[in-house]
This record gives structure tokens, sequence and C-alpha cells, in this order.
């Protein structure tokens, strides 16, 4: 049976990651398998994946388990074994480095700012026309390289905004399901 959605949080595997910006699209269906009674496990699409009812519609929760940079090589199998036909069905929540701290924004399609995991993954789908749901966890401080930004964990003070913002970011994809794509920018984008 066809998920009606599939929800990629994107993230690196691995304790020593728990809790970094990079690792905020993890946090994000992890709050959503645990506000719906999802379970995690992994499959064999190398994912650990949450299948979860929202308002009686099937939504698959993933984690890839390759890596943030080969985040396509779980992604394609996932699309393909949840008979996902429609890119507008697959969300990918990711941190966003041109996006202030806590900042959430909707978007499909487009651009992909330099982010390594949206570009393994239109590699493999060879399209970028999937939405996403974009947390900001802003630029590095002086000249620290973006990657050693996003490896390293948030202040305190940073940390209760992207805490708020995963919470948005939950709220977001919920909104995608109900409503759309569209209804979800209107809403969270404006703030």
């Amino acid at each position: 049976m066809a998920a009606d959605l599939l929800v990629v949080g994107l993230g690196n595997p691995g304790r020593e990651y728990a809790g970094t910006r990079h690792n905020v699209g993890f946090d994000v269906v992890e709050l959503l398998a645990s506000r719906h009674g999802g379970r995690f496990r992994r499959s064999r699409q190398r994912a650990r994946v949450a299948e979860v009812l929202i308002d009686g519609r099937r939504v698959v929760l993933a984690e890839p388990q390759t890596y943030m940079n080969l985040s396509g090589e779980a992604v394609a199998p996932l699309v393909r074994h949840n008979g996902i036909d429609d890119l507008h069905r697959l969300v990918v929540v990711h941190d966003e480095l041109d996006l202030p701290v806590g900042r959430l924004k909707v978007k499909v399609g487009g651009g992909l700012a330099g982010h390594n995991g949206l570009r393994s993954i239109k590699a493999h789908l060879h399209s970028a026309e999937f939405v996403r749901v974009r947390i900001g966890v802003g630029k590095p401080p002086d000249r620290e390289r973006g990657a050693d930004h996003v490896l390293q964990r948030a202040s305190r003070s940073e940390r209760a905004a992207l805490d708020e913002a995963v919470r948005d970011a939950a709220d977001a994809v919920e909104v995608i399901l109900a409503e759309g794509p569209q209804a979800a920018m209107t809403r969270f984008n404006a703030t």
C-alpha cells in the first residue's frame, strides 16, 4: 500500500551526532513518531523507518542511515518502496545555513543552497521537485566552515530556538499532509 506522505528527516546516524545542528531533521521525524505512536525499526532501504496514521492517512517517517552526504542512497529506494509517484508527497526536513537560527521555511523544489544531503537526493531522484521543510541553524561565526558549524551542538539559547523550530516543523508536516504544501508555506513562511 502506497504511503500518503513520506517524511525524511536528514541527519547523521550515531550518538556522536545526536543533538547537533545537522540532525534537526532527525529530531522532527522523531517528534512526529512520538506524537502519533510510531516506533522506528531498521529497513532494507538503509534507513530507520516508522509508520504512523495521522487522521487516517499512512505516513512513513524515515531517518537515512547513510550519513548526510549520501542521503539519496536511502531516499530513492524509500520513494520506490512506499509508492511515492508524486514528489510533492515526499517531504525532506533539513538544516539550513541560510536561515537565522530557529527560522522555518517550507519550499517546493528550487535550489539546493550547497546542502550535500539535498544534492545527493536530487542526484538519485533526478529531480529537486520535492517538498522541503528548512530549519535555520544560522551562518557560522567568523570564518568557521559550514561543515564544522553544523556538526556542533547549539548553544543553550540557540537550542531553545531550535527546539521550538522542531515543534513548528512537525506542525508544518501535519499541515502539508492535511492541506498541502501551499497552505504550509502560507502559514509558516510568514512568521
